[in-house]
């Protein structure tokens, strides 16, 4: 169970946030003290890892890239940058930067050299389609392909090796230098396939658990994740769902979209966002502020790796400006909002449930209930459900579903109550005598199994003995081939029941551990009981419910 399986993400555009100039005229900044305060607020809210990025030198907005190996100056140093990985990692936060593997800006090295050599450089194949017959509104002399018909943006040629090789180079870099966990890769509905497959490899070998996430807007997301390329890409068909399924008063919209989405891509985990540095924020894109609410839950239960862009959290506004996306990349201070805050806590409490239960990661998805303003889900784990509820009408709406599982008891997570010190303490003492209790339980067939192992081992011990008896008696080849038939047949049977001994032995010790979440204080509902097989709440106006499902008596 990999990392990234139950990460809540939380996504930094630096460059913004720290509020650098927009053009880098060669001004050193200084600036991961605040990207630190930052980070450790993220943690407070219950992420556990960072997409900070675009980060390396450019020339303007941070995808123009000039160099892939040094922190963009306008922010800080590599040491500063890694310093702040440390930090993170640290607080068991996980950190992936952008990889803008596409195209580069006109200041890197080899476009440059193009310009300086032109038809000599060594460096002209490198990009792709350069053509010295043409010109472009630089008056380079020469065009060439870019990415969205920005010459600011020149394509390279994935296909030559030398550029791979450049690439793999520079991750094998920050890997080595910072110590980095995984990459977001820029524009990969754009970049070839080939070219990310080798990729996988490369970064497979790098680091336990390196994750690759791309940027894909539209399409089948399983061209992209898959088990040869990356591990998830942006889920921007449902980032569009969760605001217009709003708008439109129209779950069936949102319903639809998880259940296509799933047929798509199984068991991989999208990267689930409602806003980023490409897009106006959700709290704009909400008809009704309200529905902040319903939407961030639906966010962090339906299948997926949640994701929040800096200052959403506080319900800041942002719209899509015509002629610059620096109106999506606002500079912020921390002071200027409040920790407390309803919408805050609301996403606090969603990412320690995210974190603390494995329903909302492993847990099959099940559709209870669909109108155009109620909906309701489960995620159902191992006899257990999270059920979400989510009610998008200004009224108050009664809903009652059935069971996904057999249960008696529904506690809803985010109305639990806060526990003091020696309240948590109590717990977490009577969990350990709960283990205690369950390992005394099992301790006799513990001992059981215990002695088949050492039988068995002995007996391998014998027959072991016998083989290496026989290879120092042989005489000849045939000698050691008759002689070792029968015994290492019988050798190789033993060995397989001491296995199946050993995997019993281990499934009999398996006592799995009791989840818990830090309480919080954010309700969405008047009522939530079990009567007569059925999830029955009266939920709040533009609110939601998650509730969770056990079995107390054991049966």
């Amino acid at each position: 169970m990999a990392w990234y399986d139950s990460a809540v993400f939380y996504h930094i555009y630096p460059l913004g946030l720290c509020g650098c100039p927009h053009d880098n005229n060669g001004e050193e900044g200084s600036h991961f003290d605040k990207l630190n305060e930052w980070a450790e607020h993220a943690n407070r809210i219950g992420c556990n890892a960072i997409y900070i990025g675009p980060l390396f030198e450019s020339g303007s907005h941070g995808y123009d890239t000039i160099d892939y190996r040094l922190v963009d100056r306008r922010l800080g140093s590599n040491e500063d940058f890694k310093e702040f990985v440390a930090n993170c990692h640290s607080m068991n936060m996980k950190v992936i930067v952008d990889g803008v593997f596409n195209h580069t800006g006109r200041g890197f090295f080899a476009f440059e050299d193009i310009k300086k050599n032109r038809e000599n450089s060594r460096y002209k194949d490198w990009y792709c389609s350069v053509n010295f017959y043409g010109n472009n509104e630089y008056d380079d002399g020469f065009s060439y392909d870019n990415w969205g018909g920005y010459n600011l943006l020149a394509k390279l040629n994935q296909w030559n090796p030398e550029v791979k090789n450049y690439h793999f180079d520079t991750v094998r870099f920050w890997v080595d230098e910072f110590d980095i966990d995984g990459i977001r890769l820029d524009a990969a509905d754009v970049l070839d396939h080939g070219f990310m497959h080798e990729l996988r490899q490369v970064c497979d070998g790098l680091k336990p658990e390196f994750w690759l996430m791309g940027e894909v807007i539209h399409g089948d997301y399983s061209r992209w994740a898959n088990g040869d390329m990356l591990h998830s890409v942006t889920n921007y068909e449902l980032h569009k769902g969760l605001f217009s399924g709003h708008n439109d008063h129209n779950y069936f919209e949102i319903a639809h979209t998880i259940k296509r989405l799933n047929g798509l891509v199984g068991n991989t985990r999208l990267y689930t966002f409602t806003d980023n540095h490409d897009v106006a924020r959700i709290y704009s894109k909400l008809n009704n502020k309200e529905h902040m609410f319903p939407v961030a839950i639906l966010q962090y239960t339906v299948p997926g790796i949640p994701s929040i862009y800096y200052g959403s959290e506080f319900g800041i506004e942002g719209d899509k400006n015509r002629d610059s996306d620096w109106n999506l990349r606002p500079d912020l201070e921390l002071s200027d909002f409040d920790e407390n805050s309803e919408l805050t806590q609301l996403f606090a409490k969603l990412g320690r449930i995210k974190q603390n239960f494995p329903e909302l990661t492993y847990g099959d998805y099940q559709e209870l209930q669909l109108t155009n303003r109620q909906f309701a889900f489960a995620r159902c784990l191992d006899g257990k459900a999270v059920v979400t509820l989510v009610n998008n009408d200004d009224n108050p709406a009664h809903m009652e579903v059935n069971l996904p599982v057999f249960a008696n008891k529904a506690v809803n997570l985010l109305s639990l109550q806060e526990e003091s010190e020696e309240e948590k303490a109590d717990r977490e003492a009577k969990r350990l005598e709960a283990l205690e209790k369950a390992f005394n339980d099992k301790k006799n067939g513990l001992l059981d199994k215990a002695g088949q192992l050492v039988g068995a081992s002995g007996e391998i011990s014998s027959k072991a003995e016998g083989v290496r008896t026989i290879v120092a008696d042989s005489s000849s080849a045939v000698d050691l081939g008759e002689g070792l038939q029968a015994v290492v047949a019988s050798l190789k049977e033993s060995i397989t029941n001491m296995q199946r001994v050993y995997d019993e032995f281990v499934g009999e010790c398996g006592i799995g551990p009791a989840t818990a979440v830090e309480p919080g204080n954010v309700s969405g509902c008047d009522n939530l009981t079990i009567r007569d097989g059925r999830l029955v709440v009266d939920l709040a106006p533009n609110r939601g419910v998650i509730a969770y499902l056990t079995n107390e008596s054991g049966n």
